[in-house]
């Protein structure tokens, strides 16, 4: 029997670390024979800790929500007992979370420990190497990427093998494979996910880019905010070298390649690649004009070929199973599968890999749900800062690059922020804004000050301060911005305020005409009142911070407006629903 207790970093949040030392003290005591060990994220972030235990046979039984008081009662009555306990295991509902996906790159997260190779071995990993540096030419490994269709999963979208081929036609003294694992879009996790849970399919993945456009050296720009992701790493690339899969004459070949990583320093603008090069050089993380394109003149002005994690995560998987098999699923021009980053206003938040083509309305509620308390579906944000956002009369458009571009958004690298009826807007927006106005290098004029300005027109407008004319003073500054940046930051940055002023112009006009927030949330623009449903049970006086409402024992208790910091923690805290949000 083993247990396998997942911990990648939501796990390890939602405690982890305490239910595999209660789950070893437990064994120990008993004196039982059970391996205890780890594995990466399975995708249901939402019903973290998660343990499998795994019989004789190889059958398995998943608990959730597996906190250290529940350690004892599966210990006795599964481990010793023998039967699970089923009312801890996963209910048949959650269980259609995974079993509705196709797991490509996820393929193994979950079911390894991404620290012990064998392991990866055991599923078959490294042998879409062996086949590659053995029997195939670097022609061949780009012409089946060509014929899987795969398109780079990190935001733009652009043909993966085309990548690979031009990197491959240019001629330098060294070539280098760069990995982008700098996931910098708020929401998303894609990316760490595999890093935490699956690294040696990073690994495969770039060790085969980079025997088709002829580099010996790979680099990986990981985000230092992802310390176990690079734990990870290292472990995998130790042992990767010790089995001969790095390093000189990989499978007794004569091609050689070997990785190292640098830890980046969270800079948004280096997911732009000409930027990510001048960070990995020493310089700070700003963009260059193009061309030469990096696969011509890039790290060290030599060829340079970047995809982001995802990406190189497909490719041996491609090899491997053909790339007909991948281009099979999907369509005609987004072609396989991709991983989305489920979060916001959803009841099943977490990791959901499918394939191209099915309608936002198939992830959100098909996977993911639907709305948190069962409330009304507003938007969802796609792409992140570079996205936009796409309207609940929009749920039913497919979820591949030309028809989300189509609504203004962005696929990006997978993140999917779902907002319900209680999001405003307007606000939605500006936080974007504040983010990539943050992240902005400085370099261009309209991105360094046009981000500002119009970041300083939306808090005007949430702190009920709008004038006449500031939406259409957005769209100005937006499309100059969009046109006079020079990287994907600037000319993406004014996105979410274009789809915003698109779909929802009437909250706009809402707060900057009627002074009313359309979804009550924006602070400036609401207050509250007690009505006659008050039994005068104190609680919400108790609670304020600002001692803002008073009234007598079983009497109607009344805010004074004057103090009242609008906080909300009275309504939160009222059992009788008596205090309602104007």
């Amino acid at each position: 029997m083993r247990v396998v207790i997942g911990q990648g970093s939501c796990g390890i949040a939602s405690g982890a670390k305490k239910t595999e030392a209660e789950f070893r003290k437990a064994i120990k005591s008993a004196k039982l024979k059970v391996e205890v060990t780890t594995t990466g994220c399975v995708g249901t972030c939402y019903l973290e800790p998660i343990v499998d235990i795994y019989d004789d046979k190889g059958k398995m039984t998943r608990y959730v929500q597996v906190q250290p008081e529940k350690v004892k009662e599966i210990v006795d009555g599964h481990i010793k007992g023998g039967k699970p306990v089923k009312e801890l295991t996963i209910s048949a509902d959650d269980k259609k979370f995974i079993d509705k996906q196709t797991r490509v790159v996820l393929r193994h997260c979950g079911l390894i420990n991404p620290e012990v190779i064998e392991d990866y071995l055991a599923v078959g990993g490294y042998e879409a190497t062996k086949k590659v540096v053995t029997s195939m030419t670097p022609e061949e490994v780009i012409e089946e990427i060509k014929v899987s269709g795969l398109r780079g999963r990190g935001g733009a979208g652009f043909p993966t093998w085309f990548k690979w081929n031009a990197a491959a036609q240019n001629s330098g003294k060294n070539k280098y494979i760069v990995c982008n694992a700098d996931e910098g879009d708020p929401g998303a996790f894609m990316d760490r996910s595999v890093l935490e849970g699956d690294p040696h399919s990073l690994i495969e993945g770039m060790i085969i880019g980079g025997f088709a456009m002829g580099a010996t050296e790979g680099v990986i720009y990981c985000r230092a905010e992802y310390p176990l992701a690079i734990k990870r790493l290292e472990i995998a690339m130790e042992q990767a070298r010790k089995k001969g899969f790095l390093g000189k004459n990989i499978f007794g070949s004569n091609y050689s390649f070997d990785i190292r990583i640098k830890a980046g320093a969270g800079a948004f603008v280096c997911g732009e690649e000409t930027a990510l090069i001048a960070s990995l050089e020493g310089e700070r993380g700003m963009p260059r004009l193009k061309p030469p394109f990096p696969a011509a003149k890039g790290y060290w002005q030599q060829p340079t070929n970047i995809n982001n994690v995802e990406t190189f995560a497909n490719v041996a998987w491609i090899i491997t199973n053909g790339g007909a098999a991948f281009g099979a699923m999907g369509t005609e021009q987004s072609k396989g599968t991709k991983v989305f980053a489920l979060a916001g206003k959803i009841k099943k938040g977490g990791l959901a890999e499918v394939p191209m083509g099915l309608t936002l309305k198939d992830v959100i509620y098909g996977i993911g749900g639907g709305i948190k308390n069962d409330r009304a579906f507003k938007a969802v944000q796609m792409g992140g800062p570079s996205g936009g956002c796409i309207p609940a009369s929009l749920v039913e458009t497919p979820v591949t690059y030309e028809d989300i571009n189509k609504t203004g958004a962005i696929v990006g690298s997978g993140g999917m922020i779902v907002m319900d009826e209680d999001t405003c807007m307007v606000d939605m927006a500006r936080y974007f804004l504040d983010f990539t106005r943050k992240e902005s290098c400085g370099k261009c004029n309209y991105c360094r000050i046009g981000t500002k300005r119009m970041l300083e027109i939306l808090e005007r407008i949430t702190n009920g301060e709008g004038r006449d004319g500031d939406i259409e003073l957005l769209e100005e500054l937006a499309e100059k911005i969009k046109d006079g940046s020079m990287c994907g930051l600037g000319q993406t940055a004014p996105n979410p305020v274009l789809t915003t002023i698109r779909y929802f112009r009437n909250e706009y006009e809402d707060h900057i005409y009627n002074h009313t927030c359309t979804a009550k949330s924006c602070r400036a623009l609401i207050s509250f009142n007690i009505t006659d449903k008050c039994v005068g049970c104190t609680k919400c006086s108790r609670g304020c911070p600002v001692d803002a409402i008073k009234g007598e024992v079983k009497k109607q208790h009344v805010i004074d407006q004057e103090k009242c910091i609008k906080c909300g923690r009275c309504q939160d805290n009222c059992n009788f629903g008596a205090i309602e949000r104007l």
